[in-house]
């Protein structure tokens, strides 16, 4: 039987794998209707997966990564704005 923590795990996966997709369907959608269709349902996906985040945070089960620090992150936006 699943654990809480890989439940939860499981759900994140599954809704940070339909967000990747509904990017790649909403770019490719032709049909106006059929592309806010995509657009609302990656916008609600987005609010559960930003849901259920919050909720395997309190309980501790994800460790995001360490924050960047401003050195890093002025390196980054440097770097980004000469490629473009």
């Amino acid at each position: 039987m699943l654990q809480d923590k890989e439940m939860v795990s499981d759900y994140l996966a599954g809704l940070n794998a339909s967000l990747t997709g509904y990017a790649t369907m909403i770019t490719q959608a032709n049909n106006s209707e059929l592309r806010q269709t995509l657009i609302n349902m990656r916008n609600q996906d987005e609010s559960r997966q930003r849901v259920v985040y919050q909720y395997a945070l309190q309980k501790g089960y994800y460790n995001p990564a360490a924050l960047a620090s401003q050195e890093v992150i002025q390196q980054l936006k440097a770097q980004l704005s000469s490629e473009q």
